[in-house]
């Protein structure tokens, strides 16, 4: 075996025990966390990293600056409900179309705006954000508007003849359900940035024009990319409701968009690892910061400028500086 192939194996390793050790860990939150409040934080925080690292997969991996992921949120959520509400489908079936239709409308809105880039596909996809957000609150007649969609049901219980074995209305249940969802799209999008896909993304954010010149197809890749982030966003719309049990059109305005571009800022871009904790960081962080009444909001922005001016590569990049200064203590150059 080469010293490359020992190395990728010795990484390859590594990162299967990190995701070992990352489900042994998330198995045993509901455990320790038994308060009704704080496992609703749980659930938030795995909705927030589903909806993190399918943005960073658009704008981190494909370079495609998306100002409009809280549509896809909000095409999501409504998408599944109504067709649950009005229609009678069952859940996992709305859950796959809301998905679909979020994913769809990703992919539209890419392949319009194929051409537009930076600042031009960011205003274009805030515009679409704004679209969205007006017709959830003035189509009425279906969406029931500002009044909001109430007594939406959690995901069916998985029953076998007697008791159900698990019931979703539980919300340990619910945190493993929305907790194992975003493990496996965290595993896709994982596969998916060390295929030749992945290099081809790359190839793509780092510079087009060379990018097309090598043949790779830009506009499908980039379609791809944007739909695939958009779908996994509907996902996460599609599980909020179920979770929340109601649905107001301001759950999904423009300010969720820019939060969730904090969490990938914050943990990282290009590293689906970095957004893993950028969510989790401010999902919990406001919450600790909430006995402080509104002096927490300073902390929060304060914290958020510094991460940005200082750190611009996330936690991921404070992590590998800390990572490197410690290599370079005497004990660890004893040990070596």
């Amino acid at each position: 075996m080469s010293s490359e192939a020992r190395l990728r194996a010795s990484k390859s390793g590594k990162r299967r025990w990190w995701l070992l050790i990352a489900i042994v860990v998330v198995a045993t939150l509901p455990l320790l966390f038994q308060d009704s409040y704080w496992r609703a934080n749980l659930i938030v925080c795995a909705l927030n990293v589903i909806l993190a690292i399918g943005l960073d997969f658009i704008l981190g991996y494909a370079g495609q600056l998306n100002l409009g992921h809280s549509a896809f949120y909000g095409i999501g959520a409504y998408a599944s409900t109504l067709l649950i509400i009005k229609l009678g489908v069952p859940f996992w079936i709305a859950f796959a179309a809301g998905m679909a239709l979020s994913g769809a409308a990703g992919m539209a809105l890419s392949l319009f705006a194929v051409r537009l880039r930076g600042h031009y596909l960011a205003i274009a996809s805030l515009g679409f954000a704004v679209i969205v957000h007006q017709v959830l609150l003035n189509w009425i007649s279906l969406t029931q508007g500002p009044l909001g969609i109430y007594a939406i049901k959690p995901p069916p219980d998985i029953a076998v003849p007697g008791p159900p074995i698990l019931s979703f209305g539980n919300s340990a249940n619910m945190f493993y359900l929305v907790a194992g969802f975003a493990f496996l799209f965290y595993v896709l999008l994982d596969q998916l940035v060390r295929s030749p896909i992945g290099e081809a993304l790359a190839a793509i954010r780092e510079d087009e024009v060379s990018a097309a010149s090598f043949g790779i197809n830009c506009t499908v890749w980039k379609v791809f990319a944007f739909g695939m982030g958009s779908a996994l966003a509907g996902a996460a719309g599609a599980f909020y409701a179920s979770f929340v049990g109601t649905l107001v059109p301001d759950a999904f305005i423009i300010t969720e968009s820019f939060t969730i571009l904090a969490m990938v800022i914050v943990g990282g871009m290009g590293t689906l690892t970095g957004p893993v904790w950028g969510a989790i960081l401010l999902t919990v962080l406001p919450e600790l910061l909430r006995g402080i009444g509104d002096l927490r909001l300073v902390v929060y922005g304060a914290a958020l400028t510094l991460v940005v001016l200082f750190v611009p590569g996330g936690m991921v990049q404070a992590a590998r500086i800390v990572r490197a200064r410690l290599a370079c203590l005497p004990i660890a150059s004893t040990r070596q």
